[in-house]
């Protein structure tokens, strides 16, 4: 008899317990309603709500669609995962429009009080016939789509003249032979601390994170001694690369620009992140790009630190860079000026009406201009609007301008990015790994996801009625 077979006669029921563990995925499940149960009472009483979704695949190969909802809720905007869903094979706009409406009537939430819903570039969520946003307008009408602020400086990003873009392909491929090597990967951690490097490993770069080349050239860059030696001494046809002076410059001048781009990244994500502060960030970089190159052709550097100090010590050998960056800067500025129009943003009197005058715009009612003029003689909300978020300032007032309220939260309650859904996919990848690959993980992932706390005393109390009856 096979000891696997002998091992199984043996196997005792005191050893097996499906009770216990069917409990215990019950009591996930359990609160897990229960927390969706709070969200959905909070988007039903909000008076407007708006929708963050994005799909992506799990370790099954299967399609995941995450939905997050951001709605007002005590006098406060609050952001919450709703829903995630399985998808079909084919991930069309028409299939992620009937999950998400599937939810929203099964729910009962009112699609007349969306008044925005973001998510990527792809054509499933952007045809114009069958895509999710045209499905979604027939519902809501009212509701804007905004393609995701981050995707679009990604994108804005990825243009490159030929010169950077060789040294970026050269970059990830010394990377990959040392880091995604095991041995190598070894050694040079060795090699590392013999030296005593501030940092004993490179990192490896991945397309699909939005901060991964800033980090992965930044760190090459500073362990360049240590990986040309390395190098050397396997005898690879990289050597050249990090013996070039020239080259390393241009690695230098990378390593600076993606840290830029890397800072705009991160003030483009967060809670209270709206559609003005997202076009103040991004208006804010695209002069900044212009003086930059203005500064860089007339040979200045102090911009990038990391290329400044490099060419303070290079050899004077080292071909003028200035060229090649100035060439880049004006090229990512109209990458910036394409992704992102040059239009005025619209109803500026929210962001600050005491700034604003009533008669600058058409857009708005005799009575709206009324009611704003009335709001801005009142000395003691102008005192207020200076300490206060955008949201609860309007929320503060509502009662006493309630249409100036709700056109504000129209505007302000949209989401301008996908940021939570992508760091939802990052959790997914960590609960539904290969070990738990069937897993049904909507449960799971909102208790993992969500700010709020389970009613454990109300779930206690059902549980004990239960009990009694019984």
């Amino acid at each position: 008899m096979l000891r696997w077979q002998e091992n199984l006669q043996n196997f005792s029921r005191e050893n097996f317990k499906p009770f216990k563990v069917r409990k215990k995925f019950r009591r996930i499940s359990d609160m897990a309603q229960d927390v969706k149960e709070q969200v959905l009472y909070s988007v039903r009483n909000s008076p407007f709500f708006a929708l963050q979704i994005d799909e992506s695949t799990d370790v099954a190969s299967c399609a995941q669609l995450l939905t997050y909802v951001r709605y007002v809720k005590n006098m406060d905007i609050q952001e919450e995962f709703l829903f995630s869903s399985p998808l079909p094979t084919n991930t069309t706009g028409e299939h992620i429009f009937n999950k998400l409406n599937e939810f929203v009537r099964k729910n009962d939430i009112d699609w007349e009080r969306c008044c925005g819903i973001c998510s990527d570039g792809a054509k499933s969520m952007t045809g114009r016939h069958s895509g999710l946003i045209s499905r979604v307008k027939e519902v809501a009408p009212r509701a804007v789509w905004t393609h995701c602020t981050i995707h679009r400086q990604a994108l804005a990003a990825k243009k490159m003249p030929n010169d950077l873009r060789s040294v970026l392909e050269e970059a990830v491929k010394i990377v990959n032979l040392i880091k995604a090597r095991p041995l190598n990967a070894r050694l040079f951690h060795v090699l590392c601390n013999e030296l005593g490097a501030h940092y004993k490993q490179l990192l490896l770069h991945t397309e699909v994170r939005w901060l991964s080349r800033g980090r992965v050239l930044s760190r090459l860059f500073d362990l360049r001694e240590e990986v040309l030696l390395f190098l050397s001494n396997v005898q690879s046809s990289l050597t050249k690369y990090m013996s070039d002076s020239s080259w390393i410059a241009r690695l230098a001048y990378l390593s600076d620009i993606f840290e830029r781009l890397n800072t705009l990244n991160t003030s483009l994500q967060g809670s209270d992140c709206n559609v003005f502060s997202a076009f103040e960030q991004v208006s804010s970089f695209r002069r900044k790009l212009d003086l930059w190159a203005t500064r860089v052709e007339k040979g200045c550097l102090y911009m990038f630190p990391t290329l400044a100090d490099f060419m303070q010590e290079a050899v004077p050998t080292v071909v003028p860079i200035q060229p090649l960056v100035a060439e880049h800067l004006r090229g990512l500025c109209q990458q910036f000026t394409h992704y992102f129009s040059n239009e005025k943003i619209q109803d500026e009197w929210i962001r600050n009406p005491f700034k604003f005058k009533p008669a600058e715009s058409d857009a708005l009612s005799i009575q709206h201009e009324e009611a704003l003029i009335d709001l801005t003689s009142n000395h003691e909300l102008e005192q207020m609007i200076t300490h206060s978020s955008i949201g609860h300032f309007w929320l503060s007032i509502q009662n006493e301008y309630p249409e100036l309220t709700q056109r504000a939260l129209r505007k302000i309650l949209p989401f301008v990015s996908t940021y939570l859904c992508e760091s939802g996919f990052s959790v997914l990848t960590f609960i539904k790994n290969k070990y738990r690959s069937r897993l049904q993980v909507e449960d799971d992932l909102r208790l993992f996801l969500t700010s709020l706390q389970p009613r454990i005393s109300l779930l206690c109390a059902a549980r004990k009625q239960m009990h009694t009856a019984h």
